[in-house]
């Protein structure tokens, strides 16, 4: 991998910093970036809590001997003063801390205000529209890379999308679903930004609205997102159920900035059961729990059971793992292609994150700044480094 960051900013004196290394995923994270970070990696861990930090530092210690010259950084994520000081050090921040709607905003806002790259594991739409609407103009004049879903939302679907036409390689109109299966389970954080966006349907199509008022379109091409429609899939066998999560808007937001995804691209997201049974059961499941989420006192208890920062022990990890299918046509030809690998809530999600970091602070990307996805910020050298860490990219058929 290319080791000479192309930011702008080559006098900070910190290539990263992770934010929320005290929560599960965050943890995670920490450990992953102290055994494989490169040589020479200058990083802190940033936390409201110094105490906590400092539990993060010793277990880290024993993982990478040396870690606790880590640098810790007390400072909370409604302190924009305090935010401003602290991105202004360094390359890129890495952020585990949500609910981004929540919590999140002041820290875009002081990384595209600096020039300072910045990569989340949002899958909360209303959250990536509204930094967008607040903060795109301000990071492409800074020449920040604002980087959203970088974990299982959204990397497997928007880099596999990227692969997938790359090796369609359509001169003409693509067609492209997505399927995914996996076996993983999710983080109390993750489930408690979930139930925030299910209960904001109206802000969130409102300020959606105003993103696709406001965002001009690539001339002469097409690329969008589209509803599936339930039923089984004649290539891959599967019972489809449509997905409500941001990966398809991550994904044609990818087609319509890149020309490789052809003069008119189409993507839907499915995820697929062996059985009837199993689709029936999760579209009533995934019913039910937005219509929870719009009752506060159903909300309220559904959170009060699922705590924040906690996860499945490492054996229960160990067991899981996740598929995405890609069934793309154009020019006539049908190509099946899958991403795949190990726990998809945890363990891959940390590594994704990471490696996007680190990707951002050391590699040779394109050019670009603003509100941008994996795929156009990253492309080819974080596919690359994704299949190094052992996440799989295939072309099945």
């Amino acid at each position: 991998m290319p080791e000479t960051s192309d930011t702008a900013s080559t006098d900070r004196d910190l290539d990263l910093i992770l934010f929320g290394a005290t929560g599960f995923t965050g943890g995670l994270t920490a450990e992953y970036l102290a055994e494989h970070g490169p040589a020479g990696l200058r990083w802190a861990l940033a936390g409201r809590s110094l105490e906590k930090l400092e539990k993060v530092r010793a277990r880290l210690d024993t993982i990478k001997p040396g870690s606790m010259d880590l640098e810790l950084i007390v400072v909370d994520a409604a302190d924009e003063a305090a935010l401003a000081t602290t991105v202004a050090r360094t390359k890129v921040v890495a952020t585990t801390v949500g609910p981004y709607l929540q919590l999140g905003g002041p820290l875009v806002g002081a990384c595209a205000a600096a020039g300072t790259d910045y990569v989340d594991l949002t899958g909360e739409p209303e959250f990536v529209d509204r930094t967008w609407l607040e903060h795109h103009e301000t990071a492409v004049a800074s020449g920040a890379r604002i980087v959203h879903a970088c974990g299982f939302d959204s990397i497997p679907h928007d880099l596999g999308a990227y692969y997938t036409v790359l090796q369609l390689k359509a001169a003409g109109p693509v067609t492209m679903r997505g399927v995914v299966r996996g076996d993983g389970t999710f983080s109390g954080g993750t489930f408690h930004s979930a139930m925030g966006a299910f209960s904001r349907a109206k802000e969130m199509a409102a300020t959606a609205k105003k993103r696709r008022t406001a965002e001009a379109r690539p001339e002469g091409r097409s690329s969008r997102a589209v509803s599936g429609k339930p039923g089984k899939d004649p290539v891959l066998g599967y019972y489809l159920l449509p997905l409500p999560t941001i990966d398809p808007q991550v994904v044609a937001r990818s087609g319509a900035a890149l020309t490789s995804y052809g003069p008119e691209f189409r993507y839907s997201h499915f995820a697929g059961t062996k059985t009837l049974r199993y689709a029936v059961g999760g579209a009533v499941g995934v019913s039910l729990i937005g219509l929870a989420a719009q009752v506060k006192p159903a909300r309220n208890f559904l959170l009060g059971k699922v705590k924040q920062g906690e996860g499945p022990d490492e054996a229960k990890r160990a067991r899981s793992s996740f598929s995405v299918d890609f069934v793309a046509e154009g020019d006539g030809r049908t190509l099946h292609t899958r991403v795949s690998g190990g726990d998809p809530g945890y363990g891959e999600t940390a590594k994704m994150l990471s490696e996007a970091a680190l990707s951002l602070a050391f590699d040779d990307n394109p050019t670009t700044a603003g509100s941008v996805t994996t795929a156009q910020a990253m492309g080819d050298n974080l596919l690359g480094r994704l299949r190094a860490a052992g996440i799989v990219f295939e072309v099945v058929s």
